[in-house]
């Protein structure tokens, strides 16, 4: 599939997506893609994260493909099966955060967060993790990938894999995303 016959819905994580986060940064180059404006992104409350998800894939025009960074991971995940059948053709799942860790703790109330699904998800689906991230261990990110069913990839020692661990371009993710869309149909 190429990007342009997608619509790729970009669901951030908490707090702000500055102008030098890789998402702000992709969603300049694909015409066809659009950050989700997710409501109270400090305060986040699942059930609205995951209706606001709905309605941006039930609104699209085209065949959908989610891309989710950090607490956008985890929505989507939670969002999945209450997805219409069909519409999401695939997921690029980076640095997902583990709610549940000892430290740091979240800044914010992760109780209907929590727990996370593990069943597989209804579209193919990779996720992408670095051995150094604060907010989720390897171990888990890669546990989590396997209970979904999704295709891991190491990213090394990357951090939260963000403008602030240097991946404000993120070419890197880039071409991995372009590997993604050309295996779906």
């Amino acid at each position: 599939m190429k990007i342009a016959d997608a619509d790729i819905l970009l669901v951030p994580g908490y707090g702000e997506t500055p102008a030098d986060h890789w998402m702000t940064r992709w969603r300049a180059k694909m015409p066809s893609a659009r950050l989700i404006d997710l409501p109270n992104r400090f305060r986040p409350v699942r059930k609205a994260w995951v209706e606001t998800l709905e309605e941006a894939v039930n609104g699209a025009e085209r065949p959908v493909v989610l891309v989710g960074h950090s607490l956008g991971v985890n929505t989507i995940v939670h969002a999945a099966r209450t997805l219409p059948k069909g519409a999401v053709r695939g997921a690029f799942l980076v640095a997902p955060t583990d709610l549940a860790r000892e430290s740091p703790k979240p800044a914010f109330d992760v109780g209907d967060f929590l727990p996370l699904p593990r069943g597989p998800l209804p579209f193919p689906s990779r996720v992408i993790a670095s051995r150094t991230d604060p907010h989720c261990t390897f171990e888990t990110a890669k546990d989590w990938a396997h209970a979904w069913g999704a295709h891991f990839q190491d990213a090394g020692e990357s951090g939260h894999l963000n403008h602030e661990s240097g991946h404000g371009p993120w070419p890197e993710g880039l071409m991995t995303f372009a590997y993604l869309m050309k295996g779906l149909d």
